[in-house]
């Protein structure tokens, strides 16, 4: 099997899912190739959240902000497919010191347009009687959504394969092919003098114009058969599934902190409490992040402690059966954005990876720039903040050390 085609996606999570969508909406030839099966990685390991309460000003709030009017808009026929729900997130504060603290975060919000409404305690039980008695206040979010986001993913494939898109499964690329193979496909030098053309894989060889990077916590493997560094590593996180109850929890709620251990670059284990209702009738509970490398053991101290944190938001949840755990590894990167664009250290190649546990909201806004971009069109948002290259330029973020320029928000 081979294939020539203007955009070949490595990569079928939502991320590659919606830039092959996207970029069939442009009128371009896309094949995906997926080293197993459609989103069977980070994709089906996380909560699918849309989330706009837990960013800070900067380029990752203006691409949520973009990506969130692209889901509810003209992606809005599509919604049920895949459970797209506008339900709101509450952040909850249960110290005087959180309290003051989310006040300050919220007013900086609403001036770059995200809409975030106060809570005393008697307005947090209206919305959700069933939070802790030690909670003080909180805010309020209309704008966070969420989706399914197996179901995001497959149907985002499902319609870009409608439009043309061929996806060849069970083909991890071994080799990414410089010039030659394309024949005419030479249109600018890689550091090994040719230009990206195409990629190998067990089965067969396919060639294009531009080859995208969609794979997560795998990106550097691929970046590195360029010969260039993405600095994309492994965070691990765990999600803990109820049995089902009635409506007990309306909303994605959490607590303060939990935009701290967004932010932080710390390895070590943290854990703050997400909790959240699902159509099924089971709650989803988190959330803890590591960076432990691709450890794929059980934490018992992890899921110890996301669930102690989740009774003390809710306590109910003490008397609540856990039917399943479940975790993924989130690509994280030392800047805390991702990494979005057109690689010029090997031309012909481009990445769209890093989007930590933002991913599943990032996504169609990602993959809409991308597929503009890659048709020659001025993307509606510019993506230099998100540039690969930027890792490898003067006063760049180490990615052994990681930042974290977040408010505080929990003292």
């Amino acid at each position: 099997m081979s294939g020539t085609s203007d955009v070949i996606v490595i990569g079928a999570g939502i991320i590659g899912a919606a830039t092959a969508y996207f970029a069939s909406l442009q009128g371009l030839s896309v094949t995906v190739v997926e080293r197993g099966l459609p989103a069977s990685g980070t994709t089906s390991r996380c909560e699918g959240n849309i989330l706009v309460s837990d960013k800070e000003r900067g380029p990752e709030l203006e691409l949520m902000q973009y990506s969130l009017d692209v889901w509810k808009g003209e992606l809005a026929e599509f919604g049920h497919l895949w459970e797209f729900e506008s339900k709101g997130g509450i952040i909850v504060a249960s110290r005087e010191s959180s309290l003051r603290s989310l006040e300050r975060v919220t007013a900086s919000q609403r001036m770059h347009g995200i809409v975030a409404e106060q809570l005393d305690s008697a307005a947090l039980r209206e919305l959700e009687p069933n939070v802790t008695d030690s909670a003080l206040g909180a805010a309020y979010y209309p704008e966070d959504s969420q989706v399914q986001p197996i179901l995001a993913a497959s149907h985002l494939l499902r319609l870009a394969r409608e439009r043309g898109a061929k996806l060849v499964t069970n083909a991890p690329v071994t080799e990414l092919i410089r010039g030659g193979g394309g024949g005419e496909r030479t249109h600018g030098p890689t550091r090994d003098g040719t230009r990206v053309t195409g990629v190998r894989t067990p089965q067969g060889d396919f060639f294009a114009d531009h080859v995208v990077n969609t794979t997560g916590t795998w990106a550097p493997e691929i970046a590195s058969l360029a010969g260039v560094n993405v600095p994309v590593n492994p965070r691990r996180g765990y999600v803990l599934v109820t049995e089902q109850l009635p409506p007990m929890v309306h909303h994605k709620v959490y607590a303060a902190e939990y935009i701290d251990n967004v932010g932080s670059g710390d390895a070590s284990l943290q854990s703050s409490p997400v909790v959240e209702g699902t159509p099924a009738g089971t709650i989803l509970i988190g959330s803890s992040r590591e960076r432990i490398g691709f450890d794929s053991s059980v934490s018992v101290d992890a899921l110890r402690q996301i669930a102690q944190n989740a009774i003390e938001l809710f306590p109910f949840l003490e008397r609540t059966r856990i039917l399943r755990h479940y975790h993924g590894f989130r690509p994280f990167c030392p800047d805390h954005l991702p990494v979005i664009g057109h690689d010029p250290r090997a031309p012909g190649l481009w990445h769209a990876s890093g989007h930590e546990g933002a991913g599943i909201g990032l996504s169609v806004g990602t993959g809409k720039l991308l597929g503009q971009a890659l048709a020659g069109i001025e993307p509606e948002m510019p993506l230099t903040p998100f540039r690969p290259e930027r890792f490898d330029e003067p006063g760049a973020p180490d990615p052994h050390h990681d930042s974290n320029t977040d408010e505080e928000v929990a003292a």
